[in-house]
């Protein structure tokens, strides 16, 4: 997540407004000047793909759950069914294993089987070696040649899978040959697995309710892995942030509550302190005074009760003391 940060040059001509808790200037509880910040959620997919469907908007409100963009997914649809298909393959095997020994005719299948696996693997093998002569060439991309190591891979293990189908097939024992054959079913249930993750993650969804603060990809675009799509700002990872002068401190703690005030907010904000800094700094420039300039603060945050009410950046006024008691 990326913390969303209000420049602090928002706050300039603001210092006869606010730091008044600590001249004594005025009466009540003291105040001091912070800005709302945030804490946005940026989501992305974990492959690259086109953006095939994007069913949000900036400033839309989404829950958990509802969806946020879908990838193309073609590829990895074929993927899956292949998968399924192998597997359902598998499956039967055993359940013929089962039922009877293999005869040899389902054995000479298997050998013929064999052979066209070996015939595609070797069409595979050249393929493979052309396409790297002409990357290495310069006429062909890596994505080619990669295109074409996957296909090689795909039928060099399909030529041992029947290779391995056709030992199974001639071992004496029926228990041998169940073994072999569920040790297959449970390789090819690996791989409708790891196909049908891949298909998953092509849909994405909001893990939290909030609003749609920007959308970085368009339909139709192609979308790098792990590049944010949309950023979502949750309220509750909205906060203010102010700074608390040394004096004040053993009369403030985490959990307290506190008063906010704003231009144009609605009376009775209150929020909660979540930390207070363990290390000191000194007054933010922009908020020096002749009076101020040489005290250390400590940076202090407080999460709000109704951040609805609030805004990314805008400038907030924190009262403590008796007010902020009151609305516990």
């Amino acid at each position: 997540m990326k913390k969303v940060a209000v420049a602090l040059l928002a706050l300039v001509g603001l210092g006869a407004w606010g730091w008044t808790g600590w001249s004594g200037r005025e009466k009540g509880p003291p105040r001091y000047q912070g800005w709302v910040e945030a804490d946005t959620i940026f989501i992305g997919a974990e492959d690259t793909g086109r953006l095939a469907t994007l069913a949000v908007s900036e400033g839309q409100q989404v829950k958990a759950g509802d969806l946020l963009f879908v990838l193309d997914s073609r590829t990895q649809a074929a993927d899956l069914q292949a998968a399924k298909q192998a597997l359902d393959e598998a499956s039967s095997k055993v359940e013929r294993l089962q039922a009877a020994q293999q005869r040899p005719e389902e054995i000479a299948i298997l050998e013929a089987t064999l052979q066209r696996a070996q015939a595609s693997l070797e069409f595979a093998r050249q393929e493979l070696t052309r396409t790297q002569e002409l990357v290495r060439k310069g006429f062909a991309t890596q994505s080619r040649a990669d295109q074409a190591q996957s296909t090689f891979d795909q039928a060099k293990a399909a030529a041992e899978e029947v290779q391995r189908q056709i030992v199974a097939a001639r071992l004496g024992g029926r228990r041998e040959d169940l073994d072999a054959a569920r040790f297959v079913v449970g390789q090819a249930e690996a791989r409708v697995a790891s196909a049908r993750a891949r298909f998953d993650r092509l849909t994405v969804a909001a893990p939290q309710a909030g609003r749609v603060q920007e959308v970085y990809y368009r339909a139709g675009e192609i979308v790098p892995n792990m590049r944010p799509v949309v950023a979502i700002l949750p309220p509750a990872n909205m906060k203010v942030r102010f700074f608390l002068p040394q004096a004040v401190l053993p009369s403030v703690q985490v959990g307290q509550a506190v008063a906010l005030t704003c231009d144009g907010c609605p009376a009775g904000l209150a929020a909660e302190i979540i930390t207070i800094a363990q290390e000191a700094e000194f007054t933010p420039p922009v908020i020096y005074s002749l009076e101020e300039r040489q005290k250390l603060v400590y940076r202090a945050e407080a999460r709000p009760r109704t951040p609805e009410a609030l805004r990314v950046g805008q400038p907030v006024e924190v009262r403590l003391g008796g007010g902020g008691d009151a609305l516990r």
